[in-house]
């Protein structure tokens, strides 16, 4: 029987050793690599857990966790309790209720209506459960109430109303909220418009 042809001959193999030497060696370096990115986005991941703040309407499988919300002494004083917004949103006929999540948990709730006047938004029932508060997630609500609303509905003007005592006009003012000479009862009107935004 005659000999097996070699596959490559020695001046081939000396040729390309030295080539797939680096292209192995430059393989275990991006392995190497994308070990070391996966391990410092997971750490990352693991040290601050990204947050997610989501709006969704009150319906039958939530709205006992929203009843269940409560802030702190000095607020009830402008904020009524969340089955009296429960209840104005079922038999108003005016204002629709939206429950404010973290993640998996109710944490707050607020409210809109539409003014049929003058095709404005207006927002109200605010409230952040009182074991939620001084987090920004008050802020990120509104903010993320106006996107939701602007985007699904078309509103380009908001307004709300307030107790000029109330603290948290601080707020409102913060994301844009201009008080105009209007008044709702005894209430300062604040309006924010995002036209051309």
């Amino acid at each position: 029987m005659g000999e097996k042809p070699e596959i490559l001959g020695a001046s081939v193999r000396r040729t390309l050793a030295p080539k797939i030497s680096v292209f192995f060696h430059r393989k275990r370096q991006i392995r190497k690599y994308i070990t070391i990115m996966d391990d410092l986005v997971n750490s990352g991941k693991s040290k601050k857990k990204e947050t997610r703040l989501r709006l969704r309407p009150v319906n039958q499988d939530n709205w006992r966790e929203v009843a269940k919300l409560t802030v702190d002494e000095l607020q009830r004083a402008f904020v009524a309790e969340p089955t009296y917004y429960l209840a104005l949103c079922c038999y108003g006929e005016l204002w629709k209720p939206l429950a404010i999540y973290l993640d998996k948990q109710v944490i707050g709730f607020l409210m809109w209506a539409e003014d049929s006047e003058d095709g404005s938004c207006w927002l109200g029932g605010i409230m952040i459960d009182q074991n939620y508060q001084r987090k920004g997630y008050g802020r990120g609500a509104i903010q993320a109430a106006i996107a939701m609303l602007s985007e699904k509905h078309g509103y380009q003007q908001f307004a709300l109303s307030y107790a000029p005592e109330n603290t948290a006009k601080h707020l409102y003012h913060r994301l844009g909220f201009v008080e105009t000479n209007e008044w709702e009862d005894d209430e300062v009107v604040a309006r924010l418009s995002i036209t051309g935004n």
